[in-house]
């Protein structure tokens, strides 16, 4: 059965990869973006602000900063005008400012808990509604390995990723009843466009401490979160999944 799916910063590296997962099976799949457009989808419309939509192809762009309630509540309502209420909603949309603890200023622990932890909460919000009114619904929090293991330098983003395992483990309480649930995924390092910028050495470094010796495509990262939305993960609620090839070790 096909479902309505919104990925939030679903246009590139491990959001495009679910985005598209979603729509090979199917799936009405909406992605947020702030402007860049969205590979296979149109751009967002000139002068439309920031609930601006375009539509091309396999997926729904949709322009939204995840830091501003009323620009979800309007790309909410673009997505749910086009392809209905969302019953699947990943929340992939984050951001980095990496610096060490001593360096770090307010602004940038703050900014990066907005968009990461907060942004997240604002649009789980905003699709509750819908899904308590249908009685089911999926959500799945982009976590990372860092936000369990920790990172030199992260604090900030190790923070708003750890965070998102206590908000998926309440609503879980708050609404498992409905048939909906809340899970996590904790991708490590993950061939991506960020990665590939990394220097030899650096990369030589990272894969001697991943057991399974490589770094995970954006796919796999992909497959599992379209199998938490699937109804045989129906009884997985509040669980914290890693896809990093053993770095973590279940932290």
């Amino acid at each position: 059965m096909a479902r309505t799916v919104l990925v939030t910063g679903g246009n590139r590296g491990i959001g495009l990869a679910i985005a598209q997962a979603f729509a090979k099976q199917g799936d009405r799949v909406a992605v947020t973006h702030r402007g860049g457009g969205v590979p296979g989808a149109g751009a967002a419309e000139p002068g439309l602000g920031a609930g601006g939509a375009g539509h091309q192809g396999s997926l729904f762009g949709v322009r939204a900063d995840v830091t501003d309630a009323a620009s979800i509540d309007a790309a909410f309502a673009a997505v749910e005008a086009e392809l209905g209420p969302v019953e699947v909603l990943v929340a992939n949309a984050g951001m980095t400012a990496d610096t060490l603890l001593l360096r770090m200023s307010e602004e940038q622990f703050t900014d990066v808990v907005d968009t990461n932890l907060t942004g997240a909460f604002r649009v789980a919000k905003r699709a509750s509604g819908k899904m308590l009114r249908a009685k089911w619904g999926r959500m799945i929090f982009i976590s990372s390995v860092v936000g369990l293991a920790g990172g030199a330098g992260q604090v900030n983003y190790a923070a708003s990723k750890a965070g998102l395992v206590g908000v998926a483990r309440s609503i879980t309480r708050e609404l498992g009843s409905r048939n909906i649930t809340a899970n996590v995924v904790a991708p490590g390092f993950i061939d991506t466009d960020m990665t590939a910028g990394l220097s030899g050495d650096r990369k030589a470094e990272i894969l001697k401490s991943i057991p399974a010796g490589r770094m995970a495509s954006p796919d796999e990262v992909a497959a599992v979160v379209t199998w938490l939305a699937s109804d045989s993960a129906g009884y997985v609620s509040g669980a914290v999944i890693p896809v990093d090839g053993g770095l973590g070790m279940g932290h």
